[in-house]
């Protein structure tokens, strides 16, 4: 592998193990828990962090091959690094439970076709 191939790979690799994180963390929380404990959402805030940051330096052209909004990821990256007090619980919340089972199965898919 060249070595922006191999970096792709350990990106995807730090997707995958984020989501597994989140996962873990909020498996057991409801939504009032996930809301009142502030200890869990920074972690899990963390977590999407840690996403973002790597979609960011993973070949553009590989993320091309696979239809997901991409951009969105980026964007709530910057929200968490740049806006961190303005992030809706409730918003992150749904990302859990709507988004991020897509995200873990393309990341998946990309991990197994590509590599």
């Amino acid at each position: 592998m060249k070595d922006d191939k191999r970096d792709s790979y350990e990106r995807l690799i730090h997707i995958q193990k984020a989501i597994n994180e989140i996962e873990t963390f909020t498996r057991k929380a409801g939504k009032n828990d996930f809301l009142d404990d502030h200890l869990l959402t920074s972690g899990v805030v963390f977590q999407f962090s840690v996403i973002g940051e790597a979609v960011i330096h993973i070949e553009s052209n590989l993320l091309d091959k696979y239809e997901y909004p991409w951009y969105k990821v980026r964007a709530f990256r910057n929200l968490i690094s740049h806006k961190y007090f303005d992030i809706k619980l409730e918003a992150v919340l749904d990302i859990i439970v709507n988004d991020l089972p897509k995200l873990k199965q393309i990341i998946e898919t990309i991990l197994k076709k590509e590599f």
